[in-house]
């Protein structure tokens, strides 16, 4: 069951720390319908620290059903922050029984920041739950949901030396072709970043796949190799 003392606590702070100038700017830069209260990012995360200690979760299953009635009811974007931010508590970091909220914000958040702010927890599970997790990114990468499969690129950010090159020349391959912005940015710097702990390798795919890497993620991919 949720924490609905949670929940209020979280609601009640994020409008008490309201800036109506700063929302109207947020909101056109995230080209959103749904309205900012112009909350910044680290004082949304500082909300969430204080009302946790407030009102701690007592279970994965209470943490999982608090994050999805805040995420479902959400009338302002940084209500959804404050529910990513709930999911980084360790009580679940290495659970696979979250892989349904972090599925349902990718589809239902449907925009990079929202996506993206889920992309290290995906990490996580994946370095815990490899036998699973593989052939679900793998699913993913080919799911006709674009964020799914950006998701599925983005999955090994964290990894560093230990990524899977495998999987995420897996993952990236069935993209290569998509003129998607979001989905050519993330096999850029997907690869950017596995560059810092395998230069070698990212420069070996990128020639091995020149011609079907776009100008954007060649140039992402290659930007501290040159």
């Amino acid at each position: 069951m949720e924490n609905r003392e949670l929940v209020e606590a979280i609601r009640s702070r994020l409008l008490a720390a309201a800036d109506g100038v700063r929302a109207q700017g947020a909101q056109a830069y995230m080209k959103s319908d749904m309205p900012s209260l112009g909350v910044r990012v680290p004082e949304v995360r500082r909300i969430v620290k204080a009302a946790l200690k407030q009102f701690p979760v007592a279970s994965p299953e209470s943490l999982r059903a608090t994050v999805l009635d805040l995420w479902r009811q959400a009338k302002a974007r940084e209500e959804r922050y404050a529910a990513i931010d709930l999911t980084d508590l360790r009580l679940v970091r290495t659970d696979v029984d979250m892989l349904p909220v972090y599925e349902e914000i990718i589809r239902t958040g449907a925009w990079w920041d929202l996506v993206d702010g889920v992309s290290n927890r995906i990490c996580q599970l994946l370095m815990a739950h490899k036998a699973t997790m593989t052939p679900l990114l793998l699913q993913w990468s080919t799911d006709q949901d674009m964020w799914i499969r950006r998701a599925s690129i983005t999955s090994q950010l964290g990894a560093k030396a230990n990524t899977d090159a495998q999987l995420l020349a897996a993952v990236i391959k069935p993209n290569l072709a998509d003129n998607e912005f979001f989905i050519r940015k993330a096999i850029g710097w997907a690869l950017r970043e596995y560059s810092k702990s395998n230069p070698e390798w990212v420069r070996s795919f990128a020639a091995e796949n020149a011609s079907a890497l776009s100008p954007l993620s060649e140039r992402e991919a290659l930007r501290l190799l040159k």
